[in-house]
C-alpha cells in the first residue's frame, strides 16, 4: 500500500511531528504580524450647481446623497524563511441612508440597472493580495491601493478606487525607494464592477471610455536627507499617454519658524497609436509654506503648457498643488494660483482641532470651440475634530464646504458644496 508519509516506521511520528512543528514556526510570522482594521465612514454629500437652469446635457441641479461605508482592511504577516509569504484582503460595503432619484449621481453609490438616476439600497466590493517579500523588497499581486505621485487612488467619497496588478517596491539601499508596477483593471469608488483602465474625461478634455490593455509605471524616491528628498518617476498608458515625474521636497527651520518647499515637474506624450488623439502637456506646479506656532501660510503657482489639459487615469487624483476639492486646475494653457492657511487649535490648547482654507483662482485658459479666455476659481474650507480620549477616542468629524465658478459652464458648472464626514477607525486585532 502507498504511505502517505515515505517515512521509516519507527520515525514515522517523530517526521510527523517535526513536519507539522515545521509549518507551525513558518506560520508564526504569517499570524502574530497580522492585523485586521475596520473604518466606519459616514458621508453626507450636498453639490448644489448655481448655473440658473436645468437642461437634458448638463443633468439635474442638485447631487445630494447621505450613505454610510465600512471598510475592512486585513493584512497577514509573512511566513519566517528567506522568502516569506502572505496574503492581504480589503472588503467594503456601502449602505444608502437617503436618497433620490432627482438628486442621485453624488459619487457615493452605484446607480441602479433598472433606472440610472436611482441609486442602490446597497453594494460591496472584495480585493486580495498575495505578497512575497525578500529581505526588503515586497512584491504584490491583486488589489491594490497604490499611493503615488503618477498613480494617486482615489478617496474622496464613501468608498477608495481599487486597482489591480502587480507592484513590487524595494528599499535594499539605505534612504532609496525603487518601484516598478503594472496594472490592467480599476473598480471605481461607486462601483463593483472591474474595468478596463482608462483616460480620464473629466469636463470631457478627453473621449471616454479610452481603454487601455495595461498601465506601466517605475520610479525612484531618494531622501537626501531629513530635510531634502527627490522623486523620479516614468509612467505609460499603453497606446494612450507617457508621462514623466520629478518632484523636490524641503523644509528648513528658521530662528522663528519654519519654511517648506514642494515643487512637481509633469511631463506627458501621447504613445503609440495615440487612441486619446495627440496629447501635447507639461506642468509645473509649487507650493511654499511658513510655519509659526499652530499657524502656516502657504501660497502655490501652477501653469499648464503645451495644446491639452493633463491626462491621467480614471479613478485617480493628479499629483498637482492646486488639485482641489471640486476642481484640478489643470485645463489646457491653466495657469492658476493658491493662497491657503492652516491652524492647528493644539496650540492653544484644543488637541484635535484643525482648520484650513484656501482660494484658487485660474485663467489663460484654452476652452474648446471657442476664442475666448476660460477662467475659473475655488474656495474650500474644512474644520475637522478628532476625539482625543474617552468612550468615542479617535472618531473625526469633518465639515468641507467648497464655491466653484467659471465662466464656461458648458464645460464646468458653477457650484457649491458641502461635506460632512463622520469615521471611526478601529482594530479588531
Amino acid at each position: 500500500m502507498f504511505a502517505p508519509f515515505p517515512l521509516a516506521p519507527e520515525r514515522g511520528l517523530a517526521g510527523l511531528l517535526a513536519m507539522l512543528t515545521a509549518a507551525s514556526t513558518q506560520a508564526a510570522g504569517f499570524v502574530e504580524d497580522s492585523s485586521a482594521k475596520v473604518e466606519a465612514r459616514n458621508v453626507y454629500f450636498n453639490r448644489d450647481f448655481r448655473d440658473g437652469h436645468v437642461s437634458s446635457s448638463q443633468g439635474a441641479s442638485k447631487r445630494e446623497e447621505w450613505a454610510q461605508g465600512f471598510i475592512l482592511n486585513v493584512q497577514s504577516g509573512y511566513t519566517q524563511g528567506p522568502v516569506g509569504f502572505g496574503v492581504d484582503a480589503l472588503g467594503m460595503l456601502g449602505i444608502k441612508l437617503d436618497s433620490s432619484p432627482a438628486d442621485s449621481n453624488s459619487g457615493l453609490l452605484p446607480s441602479s440597472g433598472n433606472n440610472p438616476r436611482e441609486s442602490v439600497d446597497q453594494y460591496a466590493k472584495m480585493g486580495l493580495t498575495g505578497k512575497m517579500r525578500y529581505s526588503q523588497t515586497v512584491l504584490k499581486y491583486g488589489s491594490l491601493l497604490p499611493d503615488m505621485p503618477l498613480l494617486k487612488y482615489n478617496d474622496g467619497r464613501l468608498l477608495p478606487t481599487m486597482f489591480q496588478g502587480a507592484m513590487l517596491t524595494s528599499e535594499q539601499i539605505n534612504n532609496l525607494k525603487f518601484s516598478i508596477a503594472r496594472l490592467d483593471k480599476y473598480t471605481a469608488r461607486d462601483s463593483t464592477d472591474r474595468q478596463d483602465i482608462r483616460v480620464h474625461c473629466k469636463n470631457k478634455r478627453y473621449a471616454c471610455n479610452i481603454e487601455a490593455d495595461h498601465f506601466d509605471m517605475a520610479g525612484v524616491d531618494y531622501k537626501f536627507s531629513e530635510r531634502l528628498s527627490a522623486q523620479y518617476q516614468v509612467a505609460k498608458l499603453e497606446n494612450i499617454y507617457r508621462q514623466h515625474f520629478l518632484g523636490v521636497v524641503a523644509s528648513q527651520p528658521l530662528n522663528v519658524g519654519s519654511l517648506s518647499a514642494d515643487l512637481r515637474l509633469i511631463k506627458s506624450d501621447d504613445i503609440g497609436n495615440a487612441r486619446a488623439g495627440d496629447i501635447d502637456h507639461r506642468a509645473f506646479s509649487g507650493m511654499l509654506g511658513y510655519s509659526l506656532g499652530g499657524h502656516k501660510v502657504s501660497a502655490g503657482w501652477q501653469r499648464m503648457y503645451g495644446e491639452n489639459s493633463m491626462p491621467y487615469l480614471d479613478g485617480s487624483n493628479p499629483y498637482l498643488v492646486n488639485y482641489a476639492q471640486v476642481n484640478d486646475f489643470a485645463a489646457a494653457q491653466e495657469r492658476s494660483w493658491q493662497l491657503r492657511y492652516d491652524y492647528d487649535f493644539k496650540a492653544v490648547g484644543v488637541p484635535g482641532l484643525t482648520f484650513f482654507t484656501r482660494y484658487i483662482n485660474g485663467d489663460h485658459i484654452k476652452v474648446p470651440g471657442s476664442l475666448a479666455e476660460g477662467k475659473e476659481w475655488e474656495r474650500d474650507s474644512e474644520l475637522k475634530y478628532q476625539v482625543q480620549s474617552g468612550t468615542f477616542k479617535d472618531v473625526s468629524v469633518r465639515l468641507r464646504n467648497s464655491t466653484y465658478r467659471s465662466n464656461y459652464e458648458k464645460w464646468a458648472r458653477d457650484m457649491d458644496e458641502t461635506r460632512v464626514i463622520v469615521s471611526y477607525n478601529f482594530s479588531i486585532w
